[in-house]
């Protein structure tokens, strides 16, 4: 489980009000695309390598009886902790620093993540369900490698206003509130390219995703069905062969999209979508 932190040299840069971990990959070149999803916003609160407890000190505060209420961890710094196999469900995490921390196959469903900062945390097999995630921020997440290969839970979880940038393909998001979310960002000016999400074969049935930025997202065989996308910006997001059947589309702008194979039956507000003249194979589209 040490495999990141044995074989990555982290060295904190900043550049024009945005903070960058600059990876060396010399000792493990199969995390080379690991690289490209690191990119951490000054918004965030930053790591500070200085934690308010150790993981030990954690498990201690939430082993308490349950009648002894919620856990008060907001605005602590869990940075960098090995946190996996913990059950937060006691906990009040609104605002905590969680940057690189283990939280591996640990129990967040229902938790308290308010503005949280998740950014380059391990969540393989993390269960989020029902978690309020709002204006939290996730990029960069490490969501593979060691023995655990499941993905993390975020069904019904509230990711409204979040900043995501994480690869969770297959990943369970049906029901998820994503309004508003940020799941692109541009670093070209940087030199570093458009960092993606994949969300490719992801289920997001019945997912709120009205305002979101999904630019340049990959969402090939996401499961749409009944989700709202209302005002949303698909620009050159890839989602051939996905499921938009009962979605509603008034106002998303699908310019540059790629509708390959894509299902567009019983669709609402296609009139009103935008950018569809401007979208790839819209003839290959399942009507």
């Amino acid at each position: 489980m040490n495999m990141l932190h044995d074989d990555v040299i982290e060295r904190q840069r900043r550049y024009d009000g945005l903070s960058f971990a600059m990876i060396d990959m010399r000792m493990n070149p199969r995390l080379v695309h690991w690289v490209a999803l690191v990119v951490f916003e000054v918004s965030a609160s930053q790591p500070s390598f200085a934690a308010d407890f150790t993981a030990d000190q954690v498990r201690q505060l939430l082993s308490g009886p349950a009648s002894s209420g919620l856990v008060d961890l907001r605005n602590r710094d869990l940075s960098d902790l090995d946190l996996s196999n913990i059950d937060f469900k006691r906990a009040d995490l609104s605002g905590a620093n969680l940057f690189a921390s283990r939280l591996v196959s640990s129990n967040l469903a229902g938790a308290k993540l308010r503005r949280a900062n998740l950014n380059g945390s391990w969540v393989m097999g993390t269960d989020f369900s029902g978690a309020d995630l709002s204006g939290s921020s996730m990029l960069g997440l490490v969501i593979q490698g060691g023995p655990v290969k499941e993905k993390p839970k975020l069904s019904r979880a509230n990711l409204s206003g979040v900043r995501m940038i994480a690869e969770l393909p297959g990943a369970d998001l049906a029901g998820a509130d994503l309004s508003a979310a940020n799941l692109s960002v541009d670093m070209r000016n940087q030199g570093m390219g458009q960092m993606r999400t994949d969300l490719s074969g992801a289920n997001l049935a019945g997912a709120d995703l009205h305002d979101a930025n999904l630019s340049r997202s990959l969402m090939m065989f996401a499961n749409l069905r009944g989700a709202d996308l209302t005002n949303a910006n698909l620009y050159r997001v890839k989602l051939s062969g996905a499921d938009l059947t009962d979605a509603n589309v008034k106002g998303a702008d699908f310019a540059e999209a790629d509708l390959d194979g894509t299902i567009l039956k019983n669709v609402r507000g296609m009139e009103q979508a935008k950018g569809l003249d401007k979208a790839t194979n819209r003839d290959r589209a399942v009507y």
